[in-house]
């Protein structure tokens, strides 16, 4: 191994790599005072965010055309399966769900999705559930596979450098997604859960165009990502600079955000841990009600219905989506008409539609890309 690369591992902050008195501490120990304060600290945090996944600058932006076919008309809602450059033969994948009805404009919200087998990722019911509702709410959704996951798998997941992919995939996703017809620019939001949270509070810090978040069952003082794919580049830590989580996601202020925590995972401490020191940061900019936490203390690790019902009236609220749209007459969310497809009718990738010849195929031809 060479002393760069033993170097960079020694510098990895992987799973519970604080104990919870540690995550605690530490917050306590960075509290800021002032604005200024704050400013200077989140440029510091920025910019090994950058140095740690070797991302000073992004990759040049393909110029092909996205790949978009298989147009299903739903109930209030359109999907279409979609795929397009993010580098020179990597293929982001996904689906584009819309509403049916004309607007004069859209928000625009994407959704990334954490780690889950059986089916995985962007096919299991918690996120197809999601997109479509949202879509019904009035919004132009786009969900994107995890790196090794879905019709990803040119690589496996957890290649050494998937943060980095990741990062560079969220990004062009966005891209695509604020390409759509009259998406506005000023109504553009991410949420995720897991591994999609981490990837909706990274994009926020790194990405100004993103306006609202909600990091679902992630945000937490001593946890840092389970997977290569949230904690496998030195980003949060470097000689003698640290950071956490906690810090990365209160990039995001003073633009609004919702967590999303429950008493089942490491985000069982959110109330009177986390939440309390990223609304500290909210208000250095005047803004303390911008940033939202539900609680849900007898819940577990998931983005199910009442995290998504919380998720919807935030994105109501910040975005202007209609939530009467998908409430029924006792005014509860009915998610009923957002309807569950199999696998094979969402895959960008089949015998009708192959993929690209130009694909980069394997985790080495990958790496020597990025």
């Amino acid at each position: 191994m060479s002393i760069t690369l033993f170097a960079q591992q020694a510098e990895l902050c992987q799973g519970a790599y604080f104990t919870e008195a540690q995550g605690q501490e530490f917050l306590e120990k960075h509290a800021v005072k002032t604005k200024l304060e704050w400013e200077t600290r989140a440029a510091a945090i920025r910019k090994q965010l950058r140095e740690g996944m070797d991302l000073q600058t992004m990759p040049p932006k393909p110029t092909s055309k996205p790949i978009i076919h298989s147009r299903k008309e739903m109930d209030g809602y359109s999907i279409e399966n979609v795929a397009f450059e993010s580098m020179p033969g990597i293929y982001v994948t996904g689906n584009l769900y819309k509403p049916l009805k004309k607007q004069t404009s859209y928000a625009g919200i994407l959704c990334p999705h954490g780690h889950g087998e059986n089916p995985h990722g962007r096919f299991r019911e918690q996120t197809q559930k999601r997109c479509a509702t949202l879509a019904r709410m009035g919004a132009v959704v786009f969900v994107l596979d995890m790196v090794g996951q879905g019709d990803s798998k040119y690589c496996e997941h957890k290649m050494p450098k998937a943060l980095k992919l990741q990062t560079i995939n969220a990004v062009r996703a966005l891209d695509f997604l604020m390409a759509q017809p009259g998406i506005d620019p000023e109504r553009i939001a991410v949420t995720g859960e897991s591994g999609g949270g981490t990837q909706t509070f990274l994009l926020a810090a790194l990405d100004n165009r993103v306006k609202v978040t909600a990091p679902v069952v992630m945000v937490s003082a001593y946890f840092f990502g389970g997977c290569v794919c949230e904690s496998g580049l030195p980003i949060h830590k470097k000689s003698d600079y640290q950071t956490n989580n906690v810090e990365i996601a209160s990039l995001t202020a003073p633009r609004p955000m919702l967590l999303v925590s429950d008493g089942g995972d490491w985000t069982k401490n959110t109330p009177n841990v986390e939440f309390p020191f990223i609304q500290n940061i909210y208000a250095l900019y005047g803004k303390k009600d911008l940033v939202e936490n539900v609680h849900l203390p007898d819940e577990k690790h998931d983005y199910g219905p009442s995290k998504r019902n919380a998720m919807y009236v935030f994105m109501a609220k910040q975005l202007g989506l209609d939530l009467k749209a998908v409430t029924d007459s006792q005014g509860k969310i009915d998610e009923t008409p957002s309807k569950l497809l199999e696998q094979k009718d969402l895959e960008v990738f089949n015998a009708a539609h192959p993929r690209p010849k130009n694909a980069v195929m394997g985790d080495e031809a990958v790496m020597k890309l990025l």
